[in-house]
């Protein structure tokens, strides 16, 4: 089955879809935000087909968000690693992980991991705030409107 397509669409969430919008991608992404780099490490923690994963790569190096580095020649193998878009996409996952982590648990239930500061140590809480005004975000308050 073909899927469609939203990298031209006019709004940023269906753009941000077409990138990130499938089982893999934020998960290699998430997995190189916490420092791996390798594609056999890559595999490992993720538990991924090869082709899925290398179909995955190329895509997140095609749109900028990973560099693919050479760091040995025979047989020449590369790491994959963040670019400032590439970190940039760590908002997004931040705000994923604070909706799964508040709303796909029930009851009591918690997920096994939490967010870490890793200076202070203490638990860490995203929050998707106006950069203006330091407000919380709350698209029920918003409106589309086009831009000047």
């Amino acid at each position: 089955m073909r899927r469609t397509r939203f990298d031209d669409a006019f709004c940023p969430i269906a753009r941000v879809t077409d990138l990130l919008g499938d089982w893999w991608t934020p998960l290699v992404l998430r997995d190189a935000m916490y420092g791996i780099t390798k594609f056999e490490d890559f595999q490992q923690e993720l538990g991924v087909s090869r082709a899925v994963l290398s179909a995955r790569l190329v895509r997140l190096v095609d749109e900028g968000l990973l560099d693919k580095i050479p760091y040995q020649d025979r047989p020449v193998r590369h790491e994959y690693v963040l670019t400032e878009k590439g970190r940039a996409a760590g908002d997004v996952l931040a705000a994923m992980w604070r909706f799964g982590e508040d709303h796909m648990w029930e009851g009591d239930d918690q997920p096994l991991v939490e967010l870490a500061s890793r200076t202070t140590g203490e638990q860490v809480r995203p929050l998707v705030v106006d950069e203006a005004t330091g407000e919380r975000v709350e698209l029920d308050r918003l409106k589309l409107r086009r831009r000047r």
